[in-house]
């Protein structure tokens, strides 16, 4: 049986501005949007006065369940999607791994097995490639293969010898795949040869200590990088490139230089990068900012939020990894701790605190580069904006309360979060996926299974 509810007297952030007034939602679609809409016959209304009406953030980079061949993180779907809709991400896209062996079929199945009917919210899929068929005719199969699942992103690496990294000859060859199916090329850059140069370095002089992680992974490694996979993406036919957590913002420019020049080509960031700096591997727990790329200078935050102003980066994620505190303290050199750290459930209030209450964004804007672009680049129609027809993913926003984040108060298995003690403006109230209520009153009342696989359409032609 259809349930309807009627959220009313929000702020609701639409595609065109924000304004007051009322979001009707009937079984798992939105059914109307306006002023004063008619509470009869709904099954329950909800009142939203004081608080923003925003789409459901569409996160396009996490890392659930992550098994890398050297590393695994203890969430599983559960986990992963409960601490996303308690931070008001109705939608991830994550990624299937390909492992040693695997065509892409296999690694698609092996990864939905995985999943099984756990998720808690939807989600779509990434490829990550890091096998190629010698042959291109089998390469071109495998992407229409992975089109004809759903799935029209492949993520690619310079770096992480020997299990993810791709040789130049390699990357030629998949973004000239990418261009004749018109898939989403996602690409990790750092320069392997000059982190693998740093390194050896440090280790031969004893600095192996966490503070010396970024000096290993220097920010010129990731510029040149994206150089080089912009050019050989020009020489491939010019597929559609994505260019994940920029770190820098000299990296940024590369993409929006491109960009200007015909190249169709965007830079995504995560929120860690706008928010830390590398003070983090000084302080008392620097393994709370070990991630790859690294945290930079102190000047690259204000560095990459102006270019995210000038509106040339086109999304933000968080590249979200739940390694436990254990796992990260185990080993604490930066040549073996794991990399990443949990961020799915404090996105949305570092960016209301540090965006929109900072005046750096629009409650549009940032719903633009959290929900509306991502879905909108990897073919998620359904999803991104709050309209007649959509899915009814809604997150009801209190911007008023001054509140603290708190590891404790997270529901991932990490067990820290780099943000401790920091205070953040508002909270997530409610949130719906599909027209279920997920969080009431900022507590979590959803269940397993209502989750679901996004079949991405051909991506649209931002890109």
């Amino acid at each position: 049986m259809q349930t309807t509810t009627l959220i009313r007297n929000g702020t609701l952030i639409l595609p065109d501005g924000e304004r007051q007034g009322d979001i009707l939602l009937a079984g798992e679609r939105v059914a109307a949007v306006g002023p004063a809409l008619a509470a009869e016959g709904a099954d329950a209304a909800i009142d939203a006065a004081g608080c923003v009406v925003l789409p459901g953030l569409v996160d396009p980079h996490t890392h659930i369940q992550l098994d890398t061949g050297l590393y695994r993180t203890p969430d599983d779907w559960e986990v992963g999607t409960r601490t996303a809709a308690c931070g008001g991400v109705t939608t991830v896209i994550d990624f299937a791994t390909q492992f040693p062996g695997q065509d892409v079929r296999a690694a698609l199945a092996a990864r939905q097995a995985e999943i099984g009917a756990r998720a808690q919210i939807d989600y779509g899929l990434h490829m990550m490639l890091t096998e190629l068929p010698e042959e291109d005719a089998a390469l071109d199969r495998w992407l229409a293969d992975l089109l004809a699942a759903g799935v029209n992103s492949i993520k690619v690496y310079t770096t992480y010898r020997p299990n993810y990294y791709q040789d130049d000859a390699a990357l030629l060859r998949a973004l000239a795949a990418a261009a004749r199916r018109d898939l989403v090329v996602m690409i990790h850059c750092e320069n392997d040869a000059l982190v693998a140069a740093a390194t050896r370095s440090l280790v031969a002089a004893g600095r192996t200590g966490l503070a010396y992680h970024g000096r290993a992974r220097p920010a010129l490694a990731e510029v040149e990088a994206a150089h080089r996979a912009l050019f050989l993406a020009r020489a491939a036919g010019g597929p559609r490139l994505y260019i994940v957590h920029c770190s820098v913002g000299d990296t940024v420019a590369e993409v929006t230089q491109a960009a200007a020049q015909g190249q169709r080509a965007l830079a995504e960031t995560t929120v860690q990068y706008l928010t830390l700096d590398e003070a983090v591997y000084r302080g008392e727990h620097p393994e709370w900012g070990v991630m790859q790329p690294p945290l930079r200078a102190a000047g690259e935050p204000a560095r990459l939020w102006a270019r995210l102003m000038a509106g040339e980066i086109a999304t933000i994620g968080t590249d979200h990894c739940d390694y436990t505190l254990a796992q990260k303290r185990e080993r604490p050199e930066f040549t073996r701790i794991p990399g990443g750290i949990p961020g799915l459930e404090t996105l949305l209030p570092l960016l209301a605190t540090h965006g929109v209450a900072a005046g750096r964004l629009t409650w549009p804007r940032l719903a633009a580069l959290t929900s509306a672009n991502p879905a909108r680049i990897f073919g998620l129609a359904a999803k991104g904006r709050l309209a007649a027809g959509l899915d009814a993913d809604v997150v009801i926003y209190d911007p008023r309360p001054e509140t603290t984040l708190r590891a404790e108060r997270l529901h991932n298995l990490a067990g820290y979060t780099p943000y401790e003690g920091w205070r953040v403006q508002g909270a997530v109230r409610d949130v719906f996926v599909r027209g279920r209520r997920l969080v009431r009153e900022g507590e979590f009342v959803g269940a397993a299974g209502w989750g679901r696989f996004v079949r991405a359409q051909t991506a649209d032609p931002v890109i």
